[in-house]
């Protein structure tokens, strides 16, 4: 099982960048599909961006396409999330996911993933 632990979260202001990074250890994330998803206050989690277990096709929420992007560091066992311009709306607690059984159907939902990182808080300020 892998085991994953997310990192680089912190208070910036609206318009700011900032990336959050995921680092894997137990085992290879080949054959997993790796998502971003992240949870507000008194809101439920929602999918962010993701990696199809194949590692070749990328997907964004709608919110964030454009502005976001996720890539991954195979040597490092490491994913990031590279966020711009960002929003007051984007303030949550990001977490990190994974999973080996997750068809491109269920990428976007956090039930389809078995591996979840402690989350890092983003904060932006308006």
């Amino acid at each position: 099982q892998v085991q994953l632990a997310e990192s680089g979260g912190g208070l910036v202001q609206a318009g700011d960048s900032l990336t959050v990074s995921c680092a894997a250890s137990g085992r290879t994330l080949s054959g997993y599909a790796i998502a971003w998803f992240r949870q507000a206050p008194g809101k439920e989690r929602e999918f962010v961006a993701a990696f199809s277990r194949t590692g070749g096709y990328t997907y964004y929420a709608d919110s964030v396409k454009g502005r976001f992007t996720i890539s991954m560091d195979n040597a490092k066992k490491t994913v990031y999330l590279q966020m711009t311009s960002l929003k007051p709306e984007d303030t949550a607690v990001y977490y990190c996911a994974a999973g080996r059984r997750v068809i491109t159907s269920s990428l976007r939902s956090h039930g389809a993933y078995d591996a979840w990182g402690q989350g890092t808080q983003v904060t932006v300020s308006s």
